[in-house]
């Protein structure tokens, strides 16, 4: 879309934007996700193949104006009249759709973009005949700024922040203020100073009778998604400006009513592909591509919202009304306090620490092997295949890549689990490729007695790949291994996940620590549902499962209890008080008693998840901030790992961060500490 605002050169960075969006959804369209065939018509040569990340960004910011487009459709038909205005349509193909599945009876569809942009749509429309034809060129073009014209169609060459010339030019362009008329402005306004922006938006409320507004852009600029998106925006020259001043759906909210807009409903995009999105529709969109980005999906719509408001309708419009059968958003998460997050004391290099999907483990007191994940090596973006361990001595840790015996492509892989079983003695169980791989079984590392080393650089791993009759179940990634005891023998209790051919399960297998072989144990009581991304830790013998993501991508806030009995286990619910709120992709802990979540994603965009610390005793459920003020870079705190060192009462986070919607890939680029003396007091 093109935007308008005044000050050279960004109206041509901001054009880009436009042009960027339209190759997206062409992209998008290709792969079925949105039904459109014309807006590769209107893209041209420039196609590209994009991401499924990036596919299913476009697919809800399309489905989200659709839907309130149509609404507006349906609950006007009666008028034997109505306008829509489009602002800063750039390439959008959304007259041709409504034209071609027959819902422009008595609508005029008016667009507004910049003069060269105008131009050029103007331009394409007559040369393609399957564009011609549908909006039927009355020949008026090239009066003034209007450089099309149909009957229902008018497209106008215009700068948007030149409020009095945007006036004139509509008018003449024939747009009527006393009949039922939509605004869009689908990420436009948020490129202009907010001053011109509040002026359009108050234009709109005061000049037109009977208005509806249909608004779809950016928000929490702050937290550590929203500043990589910020610095993307900026970056490319194209700032966006509202966000200070309306940083969330509230403040956007308060806005529109400020400006003259008397009913105003607003969503993010979690919440609206949730409630204004029917279940078999969000089945299909999640099955068209194998796809492993959950966290970055869910928090791309966490800070993209859609608001709708309007004035004089009767009834009035309210096409963002949710089904209740979905709980609404609810107000800001109340912390019982905050830790403060400190750089490590590093010597060394840590540059391999730089990734996500990953997993760290103490493999003894005072030494750390990280292995697996996404991150960078020798300057590229890849999965990882260095190993890296990290040694605390004398008050500082010293971090070192570790030499391999043996290794193999396989190694390189992501959302995997490793359980210390000895000393010198670690298994390494699923992972994968591609979202598309069948998963990678399991893997010895074999590591020397290491009392003495104190340069990482030194030691070796020594890789035995295995092949075990327990091998099926091992194929699955985004699970959870955790050692349990029965009858005095450690079993690895494996839960959960994801494969291939399952986007989420929620079977069990109990794998003898020794002889690698699956072994059955009677489990009683009421299963947890199945889910992916969830944290389990050892405890009293059993196992401790919080959260993740279930069968419908709708993150989870249970807390089971796997209890050893005599001659078995036993599925206990975790009452929590208040009510753990769901999250995923978190890691975990427990000491004395307490149960201790770190990081992940929520939908509640109006913080991050810090430290939640669950007492098993009474239920007691606190969220505690993580303070950042003394990073100088975005805390991303999913896939990431983390350590617990128990006689310092200190929680290592090494890694983290993901693939940023389409704003680049951010890494956590150094391991933080965090001292819990203070939340995890003496008894």
């Amino acid at each position: 879309m093109g935007r308008g605002h005044p000050g050279a050169p960004r109206p041509a960075a901001v054009q880009g934007t436009g042009s960027s969006s339209a190759v997206s959804k062409c992209s998008a369209a290709a792969r079925g996700y949105i039904q459109d065939r014309f807006v590769r018509l209107l893209v041209g040569p420039r196609r590209r193949r994009r991401a499924p990340l990036v596919h299913r960004g476009y697919y809800i910011r399309t489905r989200a104006v659709d839907h309130c487009v149509e609404d507006f459709l349906l609950k006007t038909q009666s008028h034997p009249r109505t306008q829509i205005l489009s602002l800063g349509a750039g390439f959008d193909s959304l007259y041709f759709r409504l034209k071609d599945i027959g819902l422009l009876h008595h609508t005029v569809v008016y667009e507004v973009d910049f003069p060269n942009v105008a131009c050029q749509k103007a331009t394409l429309i007559k040369r393609m005949k399957e564009l011609s034809v549908l909006v039927g060129d009355t020949g008026g073009e090239g009066l003034g700024v209007i450089t099309f014209s149909g009957e229902d169609y008018k497209l106008l060459g215009v700068d948007l922040s030149e409020l009095s010339e945007l006036q004139r030019a509509l008018k003449e362009a024939g747009l009527d203020n006393e009949i039922p008329t939509l605004f869009i402005a689908e990420v436009v306004l948020t490129y202009m100073e907010s001053s011109r922006s509040d002026a359009l938006i108050q234009w709109a409320a005061e000049h037109f009778s009977q208005a509806c507004f249909l608004l779809y852009e950016q928000m929490h600029p702050e937290d550590p998604f929203g500043r990589v998106m910020q610095h993307h925006f900026s970056q490319l020259n194209s700032a966006l400006h509202s966000l200070t001043q309306y940083p969330d759906c509230e403040a956007q909210q308060r806005r529109f009513f400020g400006k003259g807009w008397t009913e105003c409903s607003v969503m993010d995009m979690n919440e609206f592909f949730s409630c204004c999105t029917p279940e078999d529709e969000q089945q299909r969109v999640q099955a068209l591509e194998p796809f492993d980005e959950y966290e970055e999906w869910h928090l791309k719509c966490s800070h993209y919202f859609v608001l709708t408001a309007s004035k004089g309708m009767e009834p009035s419009w309210t096409p963002l009304l949710p089904n209740m059968t979905v709980p609404h958003r609810d107000g800001p998460v109340r912390m019982a306090g905050s830790i403060t997050a400190a750089v490590c004391t590093m010597h060394s290099d840590i540059s391999g620490l730089r990734r996500y999907g990953h997993h760290s483990v103490l493999i003894k007191p005072n030494v750390i092997l990280t292995t697996g994940g996404f991150g960078e090596e020798d300057g590229q973006h890849c999965r990882m295949r260095s190993f890296h361990v990290l040694i605390k001595h004398a008050g500082y840790w010293k971090a070192g890549c570790v030499k391999k015996e043996n290794p193999d492509k396989r190694d390189e892989r992501l959302h995997h689990t490793v359980s210390c079983l000895s000393s010198s003695l670690a298994l390494v169980v699923g992972g994968r490729t591609s979202p598309s791989s069948a998963g990678l079984g399991m893997l010895w590392l074999k590591f020397p007695e290491m009392c003495n080393a104190l340069d990482p650089d030194d030691i070796t791993v020594e890789l035995v790949r295995l092949q075990s009759a327990a091998e099926p179940a091992t194929l699955r990634w985004r699970h959870s291994t955790t050692e349990v005891i029965f009858k005095g023998e450690k079993y690895l209790f494996l839960y959960g996940g994801r494969s291939a051919m399952e986007p989420v399960l929620g079977d069990w297998y109990f794998l003898h620590a020794e002889e690698l072989s699956c072994t059955v144990i009677p489990v009683e009581g009421p299963a947890p549902e199945s889910r992916h991304s969830h944290s389990a830790c050892s405890w009293k013998g059993g196992v401790l499962i919080a959260g993740g993501l279930g069968a419908v991508e709708q993150p989870l806030g249970s807390v089971f209890f796997l209890r050893e009995l005599e001659h078995g286990f036993q599925w206990q619910t975790v009452d929590t008080h208040p009510p753990l709120i769901p999250r995923y992709s978190h890691t975990a802990h427990v000491h004395d008693g307490k149960l201790l979540l770190v990081g992940g994603v929520w939908f509640h965009s109006s913080s991050v998840p810090g430290i939640t610390v669950i007492d098993l005793r009474t239920g007691l459920c606190l969220d505690y901030m993580i303070d950042v003020e003394h990073l100088e870079w975005p805390l991303m705190l999913h896939n990431h790992s983390s350590v617990f060192l128990p006689n310092e009462k200190e929680l290592l986070l090494i890694g983290g961060g993901g693939n940023c919607f389409s704003f680049g890939t951010h890494l956590n680029p150094e391991p933080v500490s965090l001292s819990l003396s203070n939340i995890l007091p003496n008894h």
